[in-house]
């Protein structure tokens, strides 16, 4: 069949249609996982200059992973591979492969929190996960397809991996807290792994050091998804967890993405720890250890964050949106010897430079458990309390018409800009590395607003939050005012909020 392999390209990932969708293009059949697989190879090959290959593969809950990983495992034997089969997996294990066993590279098959029906690849090197321009090497070398046998086929072994690295996690909660093997006996926790492979957690983590763990909930892995989406952005997903946690009267709620790699949390009142509080309180503790570090988030962080930052002794510097892009800054700042010790998006990815700078939602709930544990149960919330929160936020999405999306997106920018800067209650923040991002006066809406294309989707992206009751909708009425007329765009979700 005629596959669309650029169309496979999401970001740094591979994703595509997990369950049968046999005449659609982007569907991850066999075949065109196993092109993909020894495309990598090549590639790895290519970037290590050697033959001789250990490459460990993993998969998450979905229920066309079992299918994918036989496809993928398949491919690396063909290409003369050593198989480390680790089964299922979070994706930050199968980072630590590389790390831990070593491996030379590593293959995690998961879309993340997408529909039970998607699923994708990602891949590791021990430098961390591939760039967008590798993905792309990658999907080109799949469609040549001109791969040759090496003469010696590849080997296969069964590696319980999960388990060594629940090790590492529980090692760094006994370390971290200091109270002997059993650091949190007479603390309840309750994790949400929606399903996904988060369990572990909860089980082979916090149970064995003696955390009450009764009020946990969905962590049987079910790629069906029957309870609510494994994403801490969604609304029902948190709202579940926090009221387990209030249920169970527990200290902390912990909530998972399907592999792991983001994760959000609920006080024990119940009140999520999520988005600008969650950045928010991994900062702190990023800082304690790094004084005066810079703190990198993406480009939606509330203006209280960014004080909230400053007033902890930090540097914030708001880049843009994507995990990889925060975490490549965070490397690049490094490297230039400016201190950065947390790399961290609004949607749950927190990348701290002392754990290889991988975003791992189990290493950042660990610190924060640490945390809990060394102050006391109720005060993991008060460490926010100076946080201040805006009054009201808003997103809304404008579909582009036009085939070329990106020309026209960047069009709307330009003249977005020119058009708000007239304005002159509207001043253009310092700090604008995607997009254009307005803070407006008391009453022009009384907070910022926010303009960009989307990373991956023919879609302009607008975020607003406002300080003052209807400030929101003045900046909205702004942009109508602006957009109403304008033929390459889909703005009927600005329509529909503003009719509310």
């Amino acid at each position: 069949m005629e596959y669309n392999w650029k169309g496979f390209k999401s970001g740094t990932d591979i994703r595509g249609f997990g369950c049968v969708q046999v005449h659609d293009p982007l569907y991850l059949s066999n075949e065109a996982v196993q092109r993909m697989t020894k495309g990598f190879v090549d590639w790895l090959r290519n970037k290590t200059n050697q033959q001789t290959l250990t490459i460990a593969v993993g998969h998450d809950s979905r229920i066309s992973s079992p299918r994918i990983d036989a496809a993928v495992t398949a491919a690396l034997l063909e290409a003369g591979v050593c198989v480390k089969s680790c089964g299922m997996a979070s994706t930050p294990a199968m980072f630590m492969t590389t790390v831990m066993l070593p491996c030379d590279g590593a293959v995690q098959i998961t879309a993340s929190h997408h529909p039970m029906d998607k699923n994708g690849l990602k891949f590791f090197t021990p430098e961390g996960g591939l760039g967008g321009a590798d993905i792309a090497q990658i999907l080109a070398l799949a469609e040549a397809n001109g791969f040759e046998s090496p003469k010696t086929p590849g080997s296969v072994e069964t590696v319980d991996f999960m388990t060594r690295y629940a090790a590492l996690l529980r090692q760094q909660i006994i370390d971290g807290i200091g109270r002997g093997d059993k650091p949190l006996t007479g603390y309840r926790i309750a994790v949400d792994a929606g399903n996904g492979v988060g369990g572990f957690y909860a089980c082979d983590v916090l149970a064995p050091l003696g955390a009450d763990v009764s009020g946990s909930q969905f962590l049987e892995p079910d790629g069906t998804f029957p309870n609510h989406p494994a994403n801490p952005e969604d609304k029902t997903a948190m709202c579940m967890a926090s009221e387990a946690t209030v249920r169970s009267g527990a200290d902390l709620g912990i909530v998972f993405d399907t592999d792991v790699d983001r994760a959000g949390c609920v006080d024990a009142a119940g009140v999520e720890i999520n988005r600008n509080r969650l950045v928010a309180l991994a900062a702190v503790i990023a800082l304690e250890d790094c004084p005066g570090g810079t703190i990198v988030t993406d480009s939606v962080t509330s203006d209280g964050l960014h004080a909230f930052i400053e007033a902890h002794g930090g540097k914030h510097l708001r880049f843009k949106r994507g995990y990889k892009n925060v975490i490549d800054k965070m490397i690049e700042l490094n490297a230039a010897g400016e201190a950065c010790p947390l790399a961290m998006e609004t949607s749950g990815h927190a990348a701290f430079r002392q754990n290889y700078n991988l975003d791992d939602g189990a290493y950042l709930m660990t610190q924060i458990v640490i945390r809990m544990a060394r102050i006391g149960r109720d005060k993991l919330s008060a460490m926010l309390d100076s946080l201040s929160v805006p009054l009201e936020e808003q997103e809304v999405r404008f579909r582009i018409l036009e085939s070329d999306f990106r020309a026209a997106g960047e069009r709307f920018i330009r003249d977005w800009t020119a058009y708000a800067s007239a304005i002159a209650d509207y001043t253009a923040a310092p700090d604008n590395y995607e997009g254009i991002r307005f803070s407006t006066g008391k009453d022009a809406g009384d907070g910022w607003i926010l303009a960009r294309l989307s990373v991956h989707d023919p879609v302009i992206v607008i975020n607003a939050e406002s300080n003052s009751a209807g400030g929101v909708r003045k900046m909205m009425e702004t942009l109508y005012v602006f957009s109403r007329e304008n033929p390459a765009l889909d703005i009927s979700k600005l329509t529909a909020f503003l009719e509310k």
